[in-house]
């Protein structure tokens, strides 16, 4: 992946196998979004593909059920809460979109907002609205980027548990996060970025076993440097 003559992305290739949870790690900047945004087609790639199942992806084809979380709410902000829900349910063809809606928002705490205006939500309360219509349609491969971003311990417990629940049901998860605790609670395997170019790949313990039996926080200073930024 190039931008303006300059290569951000260099030869990068991974796997993440059915039904299991990837963490895509790295400082920022590393390239972890940008990775995501080229497979999906949201960027222009200079060259690489995303397969899934074998097939090339491609988001028109309705028989590969891809759900992104991006780091950044896409909400209709002057719309209310239910109203925002079903309309992305009616667009991804569930049958209830109301009923699914009210049950996730009684499970994540927000149903005594369902008839605020998204813009009056908390950041957190948003980010939890934009991952039930990233996961409402059950999808097959998941991308989560930063999902636990702004969320205290008690609502960051409460999106592990969603999390591991899609991943009960045979999802394929990928994690993009600075938090290596939820790393080697949930994922795994993992690819540790740096300037676009993979420096760990592999199973939680092959990346541990290959950097000495190190934590993983102790391996992520060791790549980008103690005054990294």
């Amino acid at each position: 992946m190039s931008f303006g003559g300059k290569t951000v992305i260099k030869d990068l290739s991974f796997t993440v196998k059915k039904g299991e949870i990837f963490g895509l790690l790295g400082a920022n900047g590393s390239g972890k979004t940008t990775t995501v945004r080229a497979l999906l087609g949201l960027y222009q790639p200079t060259a690489g593909e995303l397969l899934v199942d074998g097939k090339k992806y491609n988001s028109e084809d309705s028989s590969i059920t891809i759900g992104y979380l991006p780091e950044e709410r896409g909400l209709y902000r002057k719309e209310n809460v239910i109203d925002t829900m079903i309309y992305f349910g009616e667009l991804k063809g569930l049958k209830n979109p109301r009923a699914w809606s009210e049950k996730y928002l009684k499970r994540v705490g927000l149903f005594d907002k369902i008839n605020e205006k998204v813009e009056k939500l908390s950041g957190g309360q948003q980010q939890k609205i934009q991952l039930g219509i990233t996961i409402m349609n059950d999808p097959k491969l998941l991308i989560l980027d930063e999902p636990t971003k702004g969320f205290d311990p008690m609502n960051r417990r409460l999106l592990m548990e969603i999390i591991e629940e899609l991943h009960q049901k045979g999802a394929a998860i990928i994690m993009i996060t600075h938090y290596m605790d939820e790393v080697e609670r949930l994922c795994d395997r993992a690819l540790l970025l740096k300037d676009g170019t993979a420096r760990a790949y592999g199973t939680i313990a092959e990346i541990k076993k290959e950097f000495g039996g190190k934590s993983l926080d102790q391996i992520f200073v060791d790549v980008y440097g103690e005054n990294y930024e």
